[in-house]
C-alpha cells in the first residue's frame, strides 16, 4: 500500500505527532502544579518569575539517534497466498481524496511451491468505510459536508469454494 519513502513519511509524521502529543500533556499537567510557595495563579500575592517559569517549562530533548529505526517489512499483498494489488481513485469532493482499493490478482491461491491452486479461491476482504462528500449548498457560495458510506475492498484472502449440491 505504502512505497518504502512514503512508509517513512508516515513513521515520521506518527513520531512527530506522538511528541507534539506528549508536549501538550506535560504542559497541562505543569498548568495544573500549584505555583511557587503554595499560592495560586490567580491569589493577589506576588511570586517569584523563575518558579512561575520553572512549573511552566518541560524541557525536552530530541535525539535522533534514540529513535528506533524502521525495518524493511515485505509488504503483506506480497507475503500473502491471496496476492493482490492497490489500485488508486480520486475524487476531489471526498474526504479523504485518495481512496486505494484492493484487487485480487489470482482466482486460486498459492501453494507452498508458488504454484496457482485452484482449489480454493481469492476473495476480497471488504470493509466499510465512512467518508465526507463535498456538497454545494442551495446558496452558491457555500458548501456542507455530506456522511457516505462506502463497501472497498482492503486486502485479499483465501477460501473454500462454496458448493451447492443440486438436488
Amino acid at each position: 500500500m505504502f512505497s518504502t519513502s512514503s512508509s517513512k513519511n508516515v513513521t515520521a509524521a506518527c513520531v512527530v505527532a506522538m511528541m507534539m502529543m506528549m508536549m501538550m500533556v506535560m504542559s497541562s499537567k505543569a498548568a495544573a502544579m500549584p505555583r511557587g510557595g503554595g499560592q495560586s495563579k490567580h491569589s493577589g500575592k506576588t511570586s517569584n518569575k523563575t518558579d512561575d517559569a520553572a512549573a511552566g517549562m518541560v524541557p525536552l530533548q530530541l535525539d535522533p539517534k534514540s529513535l528506533v529505526p524502521t525495518t524493511n517489512v515485505r509488504p503483506l499483498e506480497n507475503a500473502s497466498i491471496s496476492p493482490w494489488t492497490y489500485n488508486n481513485f480520486h475524487d476531489a469532493s471526498l474526504l479523504p481524496p485518495v481512496l486505494s482499493e484492493a484487487r485480487c490478482l489470482l482466482q486460486g491461491c498459492l501453494n507452498l511451491e508458488g504454484v496457482e491452486d485452484q482449489s480454493l479461491e481469492s476473495r476480497p476482504i471488504m470493509h466499510q468505510m465512512l467518508m465526507l462528500r463535498r456538497v454545494k449548498s442551495a446558496s452558491a457560495e457555500s458548501y456542507h459536508y455530506k456522511l457516505e458510506s462506502r463497501l472497498i475492498a482492503v486486502g485479499c484472502t483465501c477460501v473454500r469454494p462454496t458448493i451447492q449440491q443440486q438436488q
